[in-house]
């Protein structure tokens, strides 16, 4: 069944015609269906590349959502698809193993880490411009531990707050990715450490005025010592930041509003 949503704009499907948006877009996708059977893609040998092919897709896509775990939540305020952007970083790291054949290369962010470093969460207001000071930090691996001090924030001069609400709080996450690897025993992809793949710890710092002046602050957080007993080099530890903005609420109290708010990767270890 098609929708109309206004003159000549439709959503849903026509006669083998597909029509649907995506969010970050205000423009109707049009597409067809039709193809080669679900029956021919598994068994045809023409089609034995396209399946190594989306085997290795199908991991990429794991990837995305790990890595989305590992930001402990903060992708709410992404104002893109940060999915498909993942999944193609994802796939250009598997491209860096020329050593395996096509289906059976892996996946390790660990050799590449810096890659994920200063990843934003947004494209309009990145973070750096929403709060406009230099946050330290420091990452101890072993532990799975971090720190991030705030320098004084002058909310007038700091602050951007782009949708003009009365109250803000600051965010940090600590999150783990493992290496992932072909395994031909299961003839498919499985990370070399579980228990610390798409893991995170969040944070969330109290509410304050918009309009205010907060002293220099620092933020510790800690994964639980049996997650830190299970590093090796092969996990990626992610360090991330976020700033989000609050109304008040029925009750009178503060509140988080949808989307108000940005966040980035600050390191990665």
């Amino acid at each position: 069944m098609a929708i109309v949503k206004g003159f000549m704009q439709i959503t849903g499907s026509i006669k083998g015609v597909s029509f649907y948006t995506r969010r970050g877009s205000d423009k109707v996708i049009m597409r067809t269906k039709g193809g080669a059977t679900k029956d021919q893609i598994a068994h045809s040998p023409k089609f034995e590349k396209l399946r190594k092919q989306q085997k290795e897709f199908s991991e990429c896509a794991k990837f995305g959502s790990t890595s989305r775990y590992a930001f402990g939540g903060l992708h709410r305020f992404a104002d893109y698809n940060l999915t498909p952007v993942l999944v193609k970083m994802g796939s250009n790291l598997m491209k860096l193993d020329t050593e395996s054949e096509i289906g059976k290369r892996n996946l390790k962010l660990s050799v590449y880490k810096q890659c994920m470093e200063g990843f934003n969460f947004n494209r309009d207001y990145p973070f750096n411009t929403v709060l406009r000071i230099s946050p330290r930090w420091e990452i101890d691996r072993e532990h799975l531990l971090a720190e991030v001090t705030f320098p004084r924030i002058n909310t007038d001069i700091d602050l951007l707050n782009i949708q003009k609400l009365p109250f803000f709080r600051l965010i940090i996450v600590i999150g783990t990715i493992s290496d992932v690897v072909y395994n031909p025993d299961i003839e498919g992809y499985e990370p070399l450490v579980y228990n610390l793949d798409g893991h995170s710890k969040t944070l969330t710092g109290k509410w304050n005025s918009t309009q205010t002046i907060l002293p220099e602050q620092t933020m510790t957080i800690q994964m639980s010592e049996k997650e830190a007993a299970s590093i090796t080099v092969n996990v990626t530890v992610l360090l991330s930041v976020a700033v989000e903005f609050g109304n008040v609420g029925f009750t009178g109290e503060p509140v988080e509003v949808k989307y108000a708010g940005c966040g980035k990767v600050i390191a990665t270890r």
